[in-house]
């Protein structure tokens, strides 16, 4: 296939609906668009209503054309990343990869525009965030759930204000930042830098105040990022875990048992917010952003420190921690619930603690009418979770 064809093919699934966020090409299946979370199929009177290996085959080398890094990574690794731009309208981060001996791919639509925290919902205590000077600043979630989103809409309100060099690692650049009083350098890897911890080496050399690097996979990347908020930078990073306590695990488990204390102690007087994110099904038939946000103070700082136990939680210091502005996913989900934006049901499946949810909504129920949960709706409830916990996408349940 040609690029004016492959350019055709994406413009159509892009228009399709409204909402959409990932193009999905997958051996058996038909094209397919997601939309608010849902699958939809994609059908196009040229193309063969079930896709073949070697229709997608066509397609990802439309657009890995002779690249041969992503060549050799598809080759020895079974999977590669790229950025795709479709003219003038849209880019597109695309992941090319084998599944069950086939050719598969996942094009994930980028927005064009730079978010804002209006635009967001984000609260107020994001522009305290964007007022720290150094350490390090996570934003966490499972893929798709806006991680990328958020802190380009951080990086957006620092550049409307600080007259700063800020170098970012991307892998893609999902949002060009255009300069307003912030000067940028936008580097993609695979184009202009080749690995991640290298990236990270090569931009303390390159004299910014602020880092933004994509993604931290492993020990070596994350030693220099705890370098680098030691010494003076504020940098921005996302990873793939669903909370703050999760977080710091994870962070922990990149380094040897012998190196525990050490990374202990750097990372609570470096670590300044670690912002956690996931998107939920809302009432009016979009997705909602719920978070959890924790920050830096004496009893986090002993959590991370000491490691946790049953009289220092981090959920429990989170949660007390409000005056701050932080929250849990407790507190958020339930606020959502209270302000009619989820439902009950929405509310008791995306819990950590359904019992204590409950009891939540029951004492809401003193100051405003609600049906209770009866059997059939807790029946309905039950089944979602159960869907969930199998990977499947829960059916829509209305009192």
């Amino acid at each position: 296939m040609n690029k004016e064809d492959l350019d055709q093919l994406l413009d159509a699934m892009v228009q399709s609906a409204d909402g959409i966020s990932d193009l999905i090409f997958v051996v058996g299946r038909p094209m397919q668009v997601e939309s608010q979370g849902d699958l939809k199929p994609f059908v196009r009177e040229q193309f063969d209503t079930i896709l073949t290996s070697e229709r997608i085959e066509s397609l990802a080398m439309a657009i890995i054309g002779k690249n041969p890094r992503l060549l050799q990574d598809l080759k020895e690794h079974g999977s590669c990343d790229c950025g795709y731009t479709l003219g003038n309208s849209c880019r597109f981060r695309v992941n090319i990869y084998i599944q069950n001996g086939n050719h598969a791919m996942v094009l994930r639509h980028l927005r064009p525009l730079i978010p804002t925290f209006d635009s967001l919902n984000l609260g107020s205590t994001f522009r305290e965030i964007i007022k720290e000077k150094n350490g390090i600043i996570f934003v966490t979630g499972g893929t798709g759930m806006g991680k990328t989103t958020t802190m380009a809409a951080m990086l957006n309100e620092i550049n409307k204000t600080r007259d700063i060099h800020i170098l970012t690692l991307e892998d893609p650049i999902e949002f060009v930042l255009t300069p307003i009083k912030s000067t940028f350098s936008q580097r993609e890897l695979g184009r202009d830098f080749f690995s991640f911890h290298r990236g990270m080496r090569a931009a303390m050399r390159q004299a910014p105040k602020i880092i933004f690097i994509g993604e931290i996979r492993d020990r070596e990347t994350m030693e220099i990022v705890l370098n680098a908020g030691e010494t003076g930078h504020l940098v921005f990073s996302t990873l793939h875990t669903t909370s703050a306590s999760s977080t710091i695990n994870r962070i922990i488990g990149m380094f040897g048992v012998e190196e525990e204390q050490q990374v202990r102690e750097r990372l609570a007087g470096s670590m300044r917010y670690i912002i956690s994110q996931r998107l939920v099904p809302a009432i009016s038939g979009s997705r909602l952003l719920v978070t959890e946000m924790m920050g830096s103070n004496l009893r986090t700082r002993e959590a991370i420190l000491l490691g946790e136990n049953e009289g220092r939680r981090l959920d429990d210091i989170i949660e007390a921690g409000t005056v701050n502005g932080w929250h849990s996913f407790e507190q958020s989900i339930f606020k959502a619930y209270e302000n009619d934006m989820i439902t009950e049901e929405t509310a008791l499946l995306y819990s950590s603690n359904k019992m204590k949810m409950i009891q939540r909504i029951d004492n809401l129920s003193l100051h405003k009418p609600r049906k209770t949960i009866n059997a059939d709706s807790m029946t309905a409830f039950l089944r979602m979770e159960n869907e969930a916990k199998q990977g499947k996408a829960p059916d829509k349940v209305h009192h």
